[in-house]
């Protein structure tokens, strides 16, 4: 298989990003992996190749002869374990994931099959009650809550360590090496620095195990083969952490189209699958409020994995810089 045929390249904000696509060597060595991945599954691509080029991977869309395109997807370095992860999770919580076709873990480069319609493009297409985000949250809690005794080999696989005790040296590390921050906008970080290893001891007090974090689990990162069942991917954001901090990204969306009213619906539905372990409600709310604010820390640093000679392209350290000022601001629902 090779790009000698008709291709559309999409490179979005970023026109100058520097990726491993534009070496022809790398190209065509990928291109043949996808051809042998897709071999080994009796299927042959057959059209133009749609190529998505960002600052942190490279995605192509490969249509196949007689059936639903293929995705291929390369990691930087530093993303390199969400191949090996998707694969882990489609043997350990397979009705929960996209399963791949084809992992080259060395290289992080992946094949995904089709998974159906986006999440978004459902909500763009129809009426979506907000029960629906009440059964995503309910469902990927479940998920977590399988995966806490899987956190280790989770880690193992390579998935960066944000864990609860750890966001206080996560803090330092992502405030020492942002450039972006202004004097005054550094000093009131540091001035937080106390309340912030306060807020890390308690959450930790609270006895909610570290589990998968996706940390960006918005509605175009997931599926809906089926109303009120969903299918999670994109886990090049994920961390071992705090399985609360996954709740902002999603309940943020939910409450941009369906206003902060929902907030409380959601909230009870994402904590429903971790009752009964001995924990009150109230320490539950008390966790998901410390936790809503303290899941900008994995955010933050997953800008940081772009392809090697991609940081100058990107908006890596001012988006960083972002995330962490909104260390300032409260959560949107009392923490009892």
């Amino acid at each position: 298989m090779r790009d000698t045929g008709p291709m559309v390249v999409d490179r979005g904000r970023y026109a100058d990003v520097v990726t491993p696509w534009e070496r022809e060597s790398w190209r065509a060595a990928a291109l043949d992996w996808v051809a042998g991945g897709l071999a080994g599954h009796g299927l042959r691509a057959d059209g133009a190749l749609e190529v998505r080029l960002r600052p942190w991977s490279v995605l192509v869309r490969v249509p196949v002869a007689g059936g639903p395109a293929v995705w291929f997807k390369a990691s930087p370095p530093a993303g390199a374990f969400e191949g090996p992860l998707t694969a882990a999770l489609a043997r350990w919580v397979p009705e929960h994931v996209l399963h791949p076709l084809a992992v080259d873990a060395a290289r992080g480069w992946a094949l995904f099959p089709d998974g159906g319609d986006l999440f978004r493009a459902v909500l763009d297409s129809e009426r979506v009650p907000p029960r629906e985000w009440e059964a995503l949250l309910r469902q990927y809690a479940s998920m977590q809550y399988d995966l806490v005794r899987r956190a280790d080999e989770i880690e193992r696989l390579g998935v960066p360590a944000a864990r609860t005790p750890g966001l206080p040296a996560l803090f330092d590390r992502l405030l020492a090496g942002n450039t972006a921050l202004g004097p005054d906008e550094r000093a009131r970080l540091d001035g937080l620095r106390p309340r912030l290893e306060d807020w890390c001891a308690e959450l930790a007090s609270l006895g909610v195990p570290d589990t998968l974090d996706h940390a960006d689990l918005h509605d175009g990162q997931l599926f809906r083969p089926a109303a009120g069942r969903f299918t999670f991917f994109d886990w090049g954001d994920a961390a071992v952490s705090h399985p609360f901090c996954s709740l902002r990204v999603t309940a943020e969306r939910a409450c941009e189209r369906y206003g902060p009213q929902v907030l409380p619906r959601l909230l009870a539905a994402y904590l429903e699958p971790w009752t009964g372990d001995g924990r009150t409600p109230a320490q539950l709310r008390r966790a998901a409020a410390l936790a809503w604010r303290l899941s900008v820390l994995s955010r933050a640093a997953a800008w940081g994995r772009t392809f090697p000679g991609a940081s100058g392209t990107g908006p890596g350290p001012g988006q960083t810089a972002r995330w962490l000022l909104e260390l300032q601001a409260d959560p949107p629902f009392p923490g009892v």
